[in-house]
């Protein structure tokens, strides 16, 4: 792990996002802004997969800091063919969090994948980006 002992706790903010592309057979299956299938409410489930896996990041990234997060928020929105997926996570530390967004929104999207592969294999989990993070040494912003 890499030695914060001398760094102050400051908010730290990460904001991540993954986009995931739909075939045409699983857009059928939309109902408003859900997707429900056997297994149940597709991107209610995945949001629930995003929060626990953000909490779960220092299990699962070697060398990751255990963050007790303070928030952790995962929107999901269906854009005609393609899922954008959000996660928002919030701590005092002397750590940053974007691993921990990173992390919840590409479970989630794991999760919409899981949830949808029995009615096609042609889901493409197509990008997962920091957005942007600040409190840290310095502050990032995607420009687009």
């Amino acid at each position: 792990m890499v030695d914060v002992s001398g760094k102050g706790v400051t908010q730290r903010v990460a904001h991540a996002q993954t986009r995931v592309r739909l075939p045409e057979a699983v857009l059928e299956l939309v109902s408003g802004e859900e997707i429900a299938t056997k297994k149940g409410p597709v991107f209610a489930t995945a949001i629930v997969a995003g929060v626990m896996a953000a909490k779960k990041t220092h299990d699962l990234i070697p060398f990751c800091h255990p963050l007790g997060l303070e928030n952790c928020k995962v929107t999901i929105e269906l854009h005609g063919g393609e899922v954008v997926i959000d996660c928002r996570c919030t701590v005092h530390h002397k750590t940053g969090v974007e691993m921990e967004a990173l992390t919840g929104a590409s479970v989630a999207a794991l999760t919409v994948y899981d949830m949808l592969k029995a009615v096609s294999h042609d889901i493409v989990i197509a990008e997962t980006r920091l957005m942007s993070k600040s409190g840290g040494k310095k502050d990032y912003e995607r420009g687009e």
